[in-house]
């Protein structure tokens, strides 16, 4: 049983991690996002009509659908992180009731062995 309670704290640590990471990433993805549709914006407003043709009205319509993108996988990275959260705080929960029962374990084998040797 000790071993199964030394790897419980790694896992912890390795899933907390992992949603930092994630958070990193949600956020990182987010600054891109708003970043690209400042730029579209500016484009659009900036760029005279008769500029934004061929090339360049593709160039800002495919900013636009990657802003688009971004701001749908920043969405659903919240979606994860959230999710992971909960499941962190779940097996925190698991595993404080494994912890608490097998004290209580330890402490009905101790009195049965006290009993026992009487």
């Amino acid at each position: 049983m000790a071993g199964q309670t030394s790897t419980t704290p790694r896992d912890k640590t390795s899933l907390d991690r992992t949603l930092q990471k994630s958070e990193e990433v949600a956020a990182d993805v987010q600054r891109a996002s708003d970043n690209l549709a400042v730029v579209s914006t500016v484009l659009e407003q900036e760029l005279p009509d008769e500029i934004q043709v061929g090339e360049v009205a593709q160039a800002i319509e495919h900013t636009n659908q990657l802003e688009e993108k971004l701001a749908k996988s920043a969405e659903k990275l919240g979606e994860v992180n959230a999710a992971l959260s909960e499941e962190i705080e779940k097996r925190r929960e698991a595993t404080a009731e494994r912890d608490e029962s097998l004290a209580l374990a330890e402490k009905l084998k101790a009195k049965i062995r006290t009993n026992g040797s009487d």
